[in-house]
């Protein structure tokens, strides 16, 4: 019987990767998107692969869609924590709102979906979570207090997390892309990025792609010995 994955944030950019690459090794995906219906619907009608509506923010929200997917589809066995928001600005500037809007959803929503998944990983004695962090959370970034502190602070969840799953199947792992060809980057000045891919040594951007296939190898059998790790794939931008 498929595997049963959930990808959170993921029906576009690098969500939409990951839930293509872990459909191709066999297992059946749920997507989960918060807010664009029209173009969810396409993805669907594109892969074949469900997607379900709800905040990843909302605790309850997470419990319940989580327990439609597992009635619909079966016990989750993977889960990919993927849906992150950003509202930047400089921390004199920035909101409190602004703030609790970033760590809510990008840090919570790691919380909510890994407890709603969690007991039935526990139960079957196997269990993938793979937390997408970034390369900001790892060297910070100006204008984005919010944004790297939630980041960081999904690596250091991924570490406690892994060692309360090890012993029974769970492995808890990140991956913290840099700068990847995505929307959310598009949206950066031209002037901006350019500035930004100079300091790649690689000389470029990322590709969704580059990421997803770090998470269905994290995913996979072959990867049962990783856990408590960070995975940087940023084209060497920030070593450590």
């Amino acid at each position: 019987m498929a595997k049963v994955a959930i990808v959170t944030g993921g029906t576009r950019g690098i969500g939409e990767a990951i839930s293509l690459a872990l459909k191709d090794m066999g297992m059946t995906v749920a997507a989960v998107y918060a807010g664009n219906e029209a173009k969810a619907a396409a993805f669907t009608e594109r892969t074949g692969i469900a997607a379900y509506k709800w905040d990843v923010g909302d605790h309850q929200a997470c419990i319940d869609g989580c327990r439609k997917i597992a009635d619909e589809l079966g016990t989750v066995a993977v889960l990919v924590n993927n849906a992150g928001i950003t509202r930047d600005g400089t921390m004199l500037k920035m909101s409190f709102d602004d703030w609790n809007e970033v760590i809510r959803v990008n840090l919570g929503g790691c919380f909510n979906m890994a407890k709603a998944v969690y007991p039935g990983m526990k139960e079957n004695g196997w269990g993938r979570i793979v937390n997408i962090g970034s390369i900001n959370g790892q060297a910070g970034q100006y204008g984005q207090v919010n944004y790297a502190a939630a980041k960081s602070g999904i690596h250091g969840f991924t570490k406690a997390l892994a060692q309360e799953g090890a012993r029974s199947g769970i492995t808890v792992n990140a991956i913290a892309p840099g700068y990847i060809d995505t929307d959310m980057v598009a949206a950066v000045p031209e002037p901006v990025l350019e500035k930004i891919v100079a300091k790649i040594p690689v000389g470029r951007l990322g590709q969704a792609g580059e990421i997803a296939r770090g998470v269905a190898f994290l995913c996979s059998d072959e990867g049962a010995f990783i856990t408590g790790s960070t995975l940087s794939i940023n084209g060497g931008q920030h070593m450590y």
